[in-house]
This record gives C-alpha cells, structure tokens and sequence, in this order.
C-alpha cells in the first residue's frame, strides 16, 4: 500500500469505528457528521478489502478482521500522538478533551468546583463525563479512551490510585419527618423504611452487606440506582436514605434535608482518583490530576478552594 495515498485521518475514523461499533455513535466520538463517518466506512472497507461493521438482526457487529485490528489500531495511534505530545501544557490555549467517569456523587461534590475552575484556567477544555458502570466495564479497549475515574474500590489493571477524600455515612430524612430523632436508636432504625441504592454492577446496597455482618437487617422498601435519587425520594417521602455525609449536606438546603447520626457507625469510605499509567507523565493528564486532587484536599480540609 502507497502511505502517501492514503488519508490518515481514515485510522482516527477507524478507530473511533471499532471502538462503538456504530456509525453514528463514532461520528459524535470524532466530531464528525454522520455522512462524513459513513463516508469514511465506505472508503476504510475499499482500502482494507474487508466490511468491517454487518449488520447482526437489529446492531452492528464487527468482523473478525476489525476485531483483530482493534489493538494494533490503538498502539499505533498511541504511538503517533507521543510523536506530537509536547514537554508542557498550555492549558490557556488548549482545546483538549478530557474524558473522566466518575459516580453522581462526585458529579455532584467535585464537578461544580472543576468546571470553575477548568472555566478560569482553561476556557477551550472539554471535559466529558460518563457515568461509572462498575469495574466490569474496564477492558482494555475502554480503559483507554478514560483519562481518569473517580470512585471507590481497588486499583485496576493499567491504572494509578490516588487517595481523593474520606467520607462516612449518615441517614437523611425529609425535615420534619416523623421518626426524626428516633433514628438515632436502633429500635427507631428499624422501625423506618428504607430506600437502598445498588448500582449497576451490585447485588446489593454495600450499606446492607455491612448491617448484616453485624446482624442487623433494615426494612428496604424501594432500590434505586443512584444516591442522588435516594436523596429526591427521601426529600418527598418518610422513606430514610443510608448516604455518604457529604452528599446530604450539599443538598440538604435545596432538597430540605436532614442528616442523622445512624445508630451504627460503618466508619469512612475513601473516595479515589484513578489514571492511567500510560499518562502517568503527560502534562495535561498530570495538569487535570492536579486540579481535581486540589479539591479533593479541599473537601479534607473542609474549604472550598479559591483558584
């Protein structure tokens, strides 16, 4: 194959194509329109002899030609982006984008401070935030379209952990709620009903698993998928929310919320950063870490950091 021929912007579209199996969902990945992604599936099928993307009953599954070119594809285009990646990083002038998974609880605690302060250092940044789905999630394909994940939990594999902030876990009701201050008894406790949250990727609400290894068993009424819906919910209703502290005191104005000391103390969850050994000394991934660690000791220290 002639190189000079070939249009290398066709391995970016390619790439982007392995990644979602999808021609539209590429197209948003890129920046691209759908025609023009369609247009580079056409040409890519012509310069590799190969259909790549055929249509399955109602998707789009990948050949296996495409499936094996999926790693090679990465590590070359890793390899041409260090070709251009500079010592520093201009993050006044910079347009990059980065994207982070993270949790709605650290939506809702780190992402109003980062966006401030992304807004004032580095106005043409982009951050793009994806919902956390579990650990199951990290393959290595995906793992490397990450620049950094917030949540709690152990190390994964290709990746860095860094201690973000500690938190402990608190009972929130809507103000005047009938049981109130009997929460704070066991008796009370178990009088109440309860709303559990499991995420995707749980069997159960962690809060649970550690209530029944001290033999206690709540009265769970509704699961949700979120903590910031166990907050909606118990802002609306008598059911009480077993949430991380910090959560409720950040929308405990706004949802008329109030936090109770649970009879039984689980102790502090700690909340980690996670990043990418392969960008363990790129400057903007080293930039980005640092901003978001500064919140995180900000919230340590109880201070909203002034940038």
């Amino acid at each position: 194959m002639n190189l000079a021929s070939l249009d290398l912007n066709l391995l970016v579209a390619l790439d982007a194509l392995l990644l979602e199996g999808n021609v539209g969902r590429a197209a948003m990945r890129i920046g691209l329109s759908q025609p023009a992604a369609s247009h580079a599936l056409r040409r890519l099928r012509e310069v590799l002899h190969d259909p790549l993307l055929v249509r399955v009953g109602a998707r789009m599954e990948l050949t296996p030609r495409a499936q094996a070119l999926r790693t090679p594809l990465a590590q070359a285009l890793d390899q041409v982006r260090g070709l251009f990646t500079t010592e520093d990083f201009d993050a006044a002038n910079s347009e990059r984008r980065f994207r982070l998974m993270m949790p709605d609880i650290a939506v809702e605690l780190l992402l109003p401070a980062l966006i401030e302060t992304t807004s004032k250092l580095a106005p043409r940044v982009r951050l793009d935030i994806t919902p956390w789905r579990g650990p199951a999630i990290m393959t290595a394909e995906f793992a490397r379209t990450i620049d950094l994940v917030i949540c709690i939990g152990d190390a994964f594999k290709g990746f860095h952990r860094q201690r973000l902030y500690t938190d402990s876990d608190a009972l929130a009701v809507r103000s005047g709620h009938p049981l109130n201050t009997r929460l704070k008894r066991l008796d009370g406790f178990l009088a109440a009903r309860h709303v559990a949250v499991v995420g995707r990727g749980q069997r159960e609400d962690l809060i649970d698993e550690w209530l029944r290894d001290n033999g206690v068993e709540r009265s769970i009424a509704l699961v949700v998928p979120s903590y910031l819906e166990a907050l909606h919910i118990a802002a609306r209703s008598d059911l009480v929310a077993f949430v991380p502290r910090r959560l409720i005191a950040a929308l405990a104005t706004r949802l008329s919320l109030v936090t109770v000391t649970p009879p039984l103390d689980p102790g502090f969850d700690e909340q980690f950063m996670f990043y990418p050994t392969r960008a363990q000394v790129d400057p903007g991934s080293i930039w980005l870490r640092k901003l978001v660690g500064d919140i995180g000791r900000a919230m340590e220290s109880g201070k909203r950091k002034a940038s």
